[in-house]
């Protein structure tokens, strides 16, 4: 639950990876160093090794897609290209290109059918998001197919937009929602789609609809008679879509972050903070310790969110990798959204509200402009995406009067002017109105009903998309087992080797994963100031 321009979790589809805690726990595995052997496709040869067609997509191997910096993991990957039209409506008009890697299986003898991962976003590169995948073991006994899903990091044409990542750098010293950060956000957009359509891209054909296509046509391409499939954050929103457009060949689907399209939306992205918010808060009450050094924490966080917005603090801070101390403004909507990616780093979360409560806001500021500034924030989010999903398939189907509900029913203390801009999503239907694309079919909200073995998993203090999302989607998925590991944040997958064993137990047997680690979980040591 991803790319508006505010925090760097700032979407419900968005991101693990603003802060430290967001990195994977890196759960190694026994034999992981051996010399991997080859799972192959139907026609006895490793998969990514030959050329293949499906309609007017083509595969051809080659070198590995292009990432910000070297990935260990990738090394041995069997790579190539899938080419595919830009837009299936104009099959003999613009094609673009899909970079595919091939984690070989480190297991002496592979299952024949592969996992494929769906990243997060909207706008991240799977094949960036490798580490995460091999680390989690994903690539145990299967082959891990990465694919770059049209428009990111290294698809050609991408999409990126680096202005955008350029004026959230500047915004950390801005007044959140302010009517004049409104305007310099909007023109931030409007000057991405310009740029973008000058160049010849059909910006309305960056969406679910031809991305679910595209990886439909790989698996065809690869020869591949099954695989399985695995998403994150957004990349459940475009897995729930895949299942109910091309259900062929899936074997089985793993969620995590569940974001279902039939309910995405600002009203939505409340009521997953809402749950993460309280299930942080009631952590901290149950612990003893905490609950005597930080009483009410909920009503505390709730006074400071209407004074900041009242009167916001601004300070200067020290940012790692910024020459210069860096002007921070913090007020209400600011605080609303750094404490939506906070539960990333929820020991801290009951000391730094006391912190500022008691003057002191360098924590949350340092916490608050550190993502926005590192290196990993600048042009590698695929905007033209983000909109492109956005703005054809959520903002058509929810009423401003809607949204703004959303905020009044799950926080109707919070101020007004916070209440208007959703966590995440803030100057979503203006950044739209800009963009200017037509709204996908009303099908795009359809509710997927399947019999597929489909594992959905969450995090109790995910804040970004709430653990209720796995009851929801499980309601039309006869075949769901839901989970929801305690005390974790948005993807529990990165964080979490009970998530991961979890995970690799539903691939093996996907009507019965092995969910026993959850027994005696302990909650998170939280930090106790003076």
């Amino acid at each position: 639950m991803a790319s508006h321009h505010a925090p760097r979790h700032r979407r419900t589809v968005r991101r693990i990876r603003a802060t430290a805690a967001g990195a994977a726990t890196g759960l190694l595995i026994s034999g992981l160093l051996a010399t991997p052997a080859l799972a192959q496709d139907n026609g006895g040869t490793p998969i990514g090794t030959t050329a293949g067609k499906a309609g007017d997509a083509r595969y051809e191997p080659g070198a590995c897609p292009r990432t910000p910096e070297p990935i260990p993991e990738l090394k041995g990957a069997r790579c190539g290209t899938l080419t595919v039209p830009e837009n299936r409506a104009e099959p003999d008009g613009r094609t673009i290109k899909l970079g595919v890697a091939v984690v070989p299986a480190v297991a002496a003898e592979p299952k024949p059918d592969p996992i494929v991962w769906l990243a997060g976003g909207p706008g991240d590169d799977a094949v960036g998001e490798a580490k995460m995948a091999v680390d989690g073991g994903l690539n145990r006994d299967r082959d891990l197919i990465l694919m770059s899903q049209r428009g990111t990091y290294s698809a050609e044409p991408n999409v990126l937009c680096p202005n955008i990542d350029e004026f959230n750098a500047r915004a950390v010293g801005l007044v959140y929602d302010a009517p004049s950060t409104e305007r310099l956000h909007v023109e931030a957009t409007k000057a991405c789609r310009d740029k973008l359509a000058a160049g010849g891209i059909d910006i309305a054909a960056y969406n679910d609809t031809e991305s679910a296509a595209d990886y439909a046509d790989l698996r065809a391409a690869l020869g591949i008679k099954e695989w399985n499939v695995f998403g994150i954050s957004y990349g459940t929103h475009l897995a729930l879509i895949y299942m109910r457009l091309h259900p062929e060949g899936l074997r089985s689907v793993g969620i995590d972050g569940i974001l279902p399209p039939s309910r995405a939306g600002s009203a939505n992205t409340w009521s997953s903070a809402r749950q993460g918010f309280d299930s942080l808060f009631k952590t901290c009450a149950d612990d003893p310790a905490c609950n005597r050094r930080y009483p009410n924490l909920s009503a505390t966080f709730d006074r400071l969110v209407r004074e900041l917005e009242a009167k916001p603090v601004t300070t200067t801070v020290t940012v790692p990798g910024q020459a210069k101390p860096v002007k921070v403004v913090l007020d209400g909507g600011a605080l609303v959204n750094w404490m939506t990616s906070a539960t990333h780093v929820a020991p801290q979360v009951p000391a730094a509200l006391d912190e500022l409560a008691n003057g002191k806001p360098e924590r949350i500021a340092q916490q608050w402009a550190g993502g926005k500034l590192s290196p990993q924030a600048m042009g590698r989010t695929a905007h033209g995406l983000v909109y492109g999903v956005f703005c054809s398939e959520w903002t058509p189907f929810e009423s401003q009067e809607e949204a703004l509900r959303g905020g009044q029913e799950t926080f109707p203390s919070f101020p007004r002017s916070v209440q208007e801009q959703a966590p995440q999503l803030t100057f979503l239907r203006e950044d739209c109105d800009a963009w200017d694309v037509p709204a996908a079919a009303r099908s795009i909200r359809d509710a997927t009903r399947s019999d597929i073995p489909t594992l959905a998993i969450s995090g109790g203090f995910d804040s970004q998309t709430g653990a209720d999302n796995g009851a929801y989607v499980a309601r039309t998925l006869s075949n769901a087992t839901v989970v929801t590991v305690p005390y974790q944040p948005h993807v529990v997958f990165a964080t979490s080797k009970c998530a991961q064993e979890i995970t690799r137990s539903f691939f093996n047997t996907p009507t019965a994963p092995n969910t026993s680690c959850l027994k005696g979980l302990e909650p998170p040591e939280f930090e106790i100031g003076p």
